[in-house]
């Protein structure tokens, strides 16, 4: 198998809702934003895990998606809307 087969990637910003939606499970109240830009250290995660990060400009989620995060910003970020 070539480099190119075995080489895994993944969009960061995948990790960082992931993350941001477990520790708001959690009950913690993780912040967007306002500390820099989150996709740098998911980035860094992956790399670190042997994860090539992928690209920012794949699109859009799929319907069902993009409601999951409209509705975690209302419960995390009420009036943002």
């Amino acid at each position: 198998m070539s480099d190119v087969d075995t080489t895994e990637t993944f969009n960061p910003w995948s990790v960082v809702n992931l993350v941001f939606h477990h520790l708001a499970e959690q009950g913690l109240h993780p912040v967007l934003g306002e500390t820099g830009d989150p996709a740098a250290a998911a980035a860094d995660l992956l790399t670190a895990m042997g994860i090539q990060p992928g690209p920012d400009s794949a699109g859009p989620g799929t319907a069902d998606v993009q409601e999951t995060l409209a509705q975690l910003r209302r419960t995390m970020m009420p009036g943002i809307e």
